[in-house]
């Protein structure tokens, strides 16, 4: 009799899945009809939302209301849209460096706001009525920074309520009783899918909201509708989801609006494959979210077995953007065999939506359980320090590229250099740009160091990491086929 019953609903989320895959793949192709193109890179500010809101706001479809105002007075605005009794509450961006989602919340409005899909938004807008709050920590996005200008993380403030952003988010969320709610982060692009080398693009959570890990009619809502995105996200990034742990969180957000009975699902967008901008991420954040949306409004979430949820392999952070495996290096003559983890840490330009990068050695010894975006067997090659060019340019504009590769083939990482602009934090070539008078340190591998050093073979050297960047030295190069972004400077 059991087999029978799990049979039976095992057929029943299949149709439910199948009736939704047509939109679902719809979706996805028109995509780019939809996106909104002022919103092309991660460190948008308030500003560029106010344009894009008043736009909406005269749309007789849409309501735009001022909710509330973050510490220093940027508006927080609620968009609402659809006439249903079930109610769908969406906010973004409480973290200010997290905006993923706050962009695939603007091709949604595009998408809600065109003549296309007529059935289908017919079903969602007279089924549902659609709530969202993008971006409710505009001070912390105008700093790309977590936390908000008082220094909280609005996501552990839901108890104390001490940040006016909190207490908009309680008073929205208590005003509207939101049957459905979407907790919408990103995540460090670090995070694997378990023991996989493929990163967590997606992660999901149904959070809990008891010690216990209960799970109630509401939670377990949450966890369907999960399982109804996973399935489409695996579609287009297969094997690439993962599930937060759920141990309860008393100050939270998310687990405190599970607990006060809206049925919450946590979105958290993380690593892609080069998609630094995470444009292809905010692309399957609008596939899947108008996709669970719309199998909310027809009800097909209700006959998904719960247990396919704990079948989506939990959140990990073990990879690397390089990790180079199996190189020899020598110390006091000895040598040894290391694995070596390094990552781009991101260092945001002032007055500017770019950054650039300070790389790091994350780890090193036996990492034969993490991975890497890209990795290197370095079996055979020996780690050598780079070294500083005997001679002196009169400024950067001497270098071109093919002249970079031939000072890396000899095994110079850094180039002395006259006249380095005051302004410049960093140098778009690879090799390192140093002051005439700059003493290059000791070359000593450890972590916390900046991964450069050349890889040696029988005398030769093949490769060399400039600012965690692997160059192969080998092929020969056209000028700006390098895939990199910038070296360091040392004045």
């Amino acid at each position: 009799m059991r087999i029978k019953f799990t049979l039976f609903f095992l057929i029943s989320f299949a149709f439910a899945f199948s009736q939704e895959n047509d939109i679902t793949s719809q979706l996805f192709e028109t995509y780019e009809a939809y996106k909104e193109s002022s919103l092309d890179q991660r460190r948008i500010k308030h500003h560029q939302l106010q344009p894009l809101l008043a736009k909406f706001r005269a749309n007789p479809f849409f309501t735009v209301k001022v909710v509330g105002q973050s510490i220093e007075g940027r508006d927080l605005s609620l968009v609402s849209i659809g006439q249903g009794k079930t109610s769908v509450f969406l906010w973004s961006q409480m973290h200010g460096n997290e905006p993923t989602a706050t962009q695939a919340i603007f091709d949604i409005f595009n998408f809600l706001a065109s003549d296309d899909f007529k059935d289908e938004k017919q079903e969602i807008l007279n089924n549902l009525t659609l709530h969202f709050l993008p971006m409710l920590n505009p001070d912390g996005a105008e700093r790309f920074q977590r936390r908000n200008v008082l220094g909280v993380d609005i996501n552990r403030d839901a108890l104390r309520l001490q940040s006016p952003e909190s207490q908009t988010l309680k008073r929205v969320r208590d005003s509207l009783n939101a049957d459905f709610g979407f907790n919408l982060h990103d995540q460090s692009t670090y995070y694997n899918a378990e023991r996989t080398e493929k990163p967590a693009t997606i992660s999901y959570l149904a959070p809990a909201y008891n010690y216990e890990k209960e799970i109630n009619e509401k939670r377990g809502n949450a966890m369907k509708v999960i399982v109804f995105m996973n399935n489409i996200i695996q579609k287009y990034a297969p094997g690439q989801v993962g599930r937060y742990n759920d141990d309860f969180e008393p100050r939270a957000f998310g687990d405190n609006i599970q607990k006060w009975g809206t049925s919450t699902i946590l979105i958290e967008s993380g690593g892609y494959a080069n998609d630094v901008e995470k444009q292809e991420i905010r692309k399957l954040n609008y596939v899947s979210i108008l996709s669970a949306i719309y199998t909310i409004a027809k009800g097909n979430y209700a006959d998904i077995p719960l247990e396919e949820y704990e079948k989506i392999p939990e959140n990990d952070r073990k990879l690397f953007d390089l990790k180079i495996t199996n190189a020899t290096y020598r110390i006091n003559g000895k040598p040894y065999i290391l694995d070596i983890g390094m990552n781009r840490l991101e260092v945001p330009i002032e007055n500017s939506d770019d950054f650039w990068y300070s790389s790091r050695v994350i780890d090193q010894g036996d990492l034969s359980t993490y991975y890497g975006y890209e990795t290197f067997d370095a079996t055979g090659y020996t780690i050598k320090a780079g070294k500083a060019s005997a001679f002196v340019l009169s400024g950067p504009a001497e270098l071109n590229e093919l002249t970079v590769i031939d000072q890396l083939k000899s095994g110079v990482t850094y180039v002395r250099s006259d006249n380095i602009p005051n302004d410049w934090d960093s140098f778009f070539m690879p090799i390192h740009l140093v002051g005439k008078k700059y003493e290059v340190p000791e070359f000593h591998l450890e972590v916390g160091v900046n991964p450069t050093f050349v890889l040696e073979k029988e005398g030769a050297i093949h490769y060399a990491v400039i600012n965690g960047f692997l160059l192969d030295l080998r092929l020969d190069r056209k000028p700006g086929s390098l895939l990199f972004k910038n070296s360091m400077i040392y004045r």
